[in-house]
């Protein structure tokens, strides 16, 4: 089986490490984590969303799309339409692109199933490959007839290609000035 090359999603304990400016450095991974969580919602979905985060100093953070006021106003009901301050055209387009890139992820969803399923398949095959005895290691008192002249054609191809490469280097060899050699083999 192959070795994993990352850990895997594990639960990060949650430490206050302090900068030089004091800030927790913790906060800030955590804050960004998730503002690009509420990123890939908003790309994904279409959804407006507004995220306020206070650290532990009382410093304020915020994101919003398509602002923290347009989301604001709209949940305590100053404002009901959405995307106020985007034209109905672009508004249309973006839509649009929503939906294709949505396609998209899908249909490569779709391929990377389709890859694991067939990593399954070649693993299996693999295994299965591997549990078999290889010709060369199975016992000659096993083999039937057919069986045993397969194997002695398959030694005696072997056998010829063994003895021209080894001419072939020897060939070589004895042109770059060195004394010839010669073998002679017999089985």
């Amino acid at each position: 089986m192959a070795d994993k090359k990352t850990k895997g999603r594990q639960k990060i304990e949650m430490k206050k490490i302090e900068s030089e400016d004091g800030r927790l450095i913790t906060f800030s991974k955590r804050r960004s984590g998730i503002y690009k969580k509420a990123s890939e919602l908003v790309t994904l979905t279409g959804s407006e969303i507004a995220i306020l985060v206070f650290s532990q100093s009382g410093k304020p953070f915020s994101f919003g799309h398509p602002s923290i006021e347009a989301v604001a106003n709209r949940f305590v009901g100053l404002n009901q339409a959405a995307n106020h301050n985007t034209h109905p055209l672009a508004e249309a387009h973006r839509q649009v692109r929503i939906n294709e890139l949505n396609q998209q992820h899908n249909e490569l969803l779709r391929q990377l199933d389709e890859e694991k399923e067939r990593e399954k398949v070649l693993k299996q095959m693999r295994r299965g490959k591997e549990t078999q005895p290889r010709w060369w290691e199975t016992s000659v008192d096993e083999l039937n007839h057919q069986e045993l002249l397969q194997m002695d054609a398959t030694i005696d191809n072997l056998h010829k290609s063994f003895l021209a490469k080894l001419n072939e280097k020897t060939t070589a060899a004895s042109s770059s000035m060195a004394p010839p050699m010669y073998f002679i083999f017999s089985f």
